[in-house]
Order: structure tokens, then C-alpha cells, then sequence
């Protein structure tokens, strides 16, 4: 088997993994799913929030695409695309992981970027955490950020129709 497919795999996974996260949150994390998502959403000094099962969930669809493609577990039942499935999951959830905890929210580093794609990707990720509670809200997902000035517009018109409750710092 040539290296293409696989690779290929892989890429249309990680890609396929913005979807998955952007669905996800919108709809279950901000949705029946809030009650591990809204310590999130929440100031505190914990060194885990609830939120992070949600990252659990994601390595159990890594692992099972593992299992499934692996010759040791289901003999020749196994179906060898799963492999490159997992591997495409397991690294949207390393690259979201690094962005998100990382750069965002600053678990793990400090470093605040200036401009570029690093600056955009903080930015959308500010304007989603700008609502108060679970309704309304704008960039749902991560790795593929939108421009601020539209996220911005965005949630504006969802304060001025009542969808959303947007905090003091973020109205203007």
C-alpha cells in the first residue's frame, strides 16, 4: 500500500475534526452536555474543570478507531483505514489541546500573540467566552477561526435581539 492513502486518511480526519468540535460544543457542550461544559465558562483556580471529560471522550474516539484497525485486537476483522482515523483524531485533540489549554486559556504556557493566525485564533476564542451562560454565542469551533470583526457583528446582533447575554467588557 503506498503512503497516499493513509496520509490522506489522516488529513481528511483532522480536518473532519473541526466539524466534529464545532457541532459538539454548539450543540452538546452547549446544549444537554452544559453541566460538564460550564465550569468553562466560569472563573476559578481549579487545576481541572469538568469540561476536560469532554477531552476523554475524544481519546476514547481515538482509541476505538486504534482497536479497530488493529490486527491484535479484531484478527482479520479489523479494518486498516481505522488506524489512520485514530491517528487524525489523536492529533486534532493534540493540536486543540496545545491551542485551547495552551495559548488560550494559558493552562500550560504563557505567551500572548501579537498578530497572525495565533492572534485571530485567541481572539474568536475571547468573543465565544464573551456570553454569560450557555445561549447565544459565536465560534463554536477552534482550529478554523473566523475573523473577529464578523464574530464581533455577530454577537451583537445576538444581544440586540435577546439571544444572547454578552458580558460588560465584550459589548461594544
Amino acid at each position: 500500500m503506498s503512503i497516499f492513502a493513509p496520509l490522506l486518511i489522516v488529513l481528511a480526519t483532522f480536518v473532519a475534526m473541526e466539524w466534529v468540535a464545532w457541532s459538539s460544543h454548539k450543540y452538546i457542550m452547549h446544549g444537554f452536555g452544559w453541566g460538564w461544559h460550564r465550569d468553562h465558562h466560569e472563573p476559578h483556580d481549579k487545576t481541572f474543570e469538568k469540561n476536560d471529560l469532554y477531552a476523554v471522550v475524544g481519546a476514547a474516539m481515538s482509541i476505538s478507531m486504534f482497536m479497530l484497525g488493529s490486527d491484535l485486537v479484531l484478527g482479520e476483522a479489523a479494518w486498516w483505514p481505522a488506524t489512520f482515523i485514530g491517528i487524525g483524531i489523536l492529533l486534532y485533540g493534540i493540536v486543540y489541546t496545545l491551542v485551547h489549554d495552551g495559548l488560550v486559556h494559558q493552562r500550560y504556557f504563557r505567551w500572548v500573540p501579537k498578530r497572525g493566525y495565533a492572534k485571530r485564533l485567541v481572539q474568536a476564542h475571547k468573543l465565544h467566552h464573551a456570553t454569560i451562560g450557555k445561549e447565544g454565542g459565536v465560534s463554536f469551533g477552534f482550529v478554523f477561526a473566523r475573523d473577529p470583526a464578523q464574530l464581533r457583528a455577530e454577537l451583537k446582533a445576538q444581544r440586540e435581539a435577546g439571544i444572547a447575554v454578552v458580558r460588560d467588557s465584550a459589548a461594544a
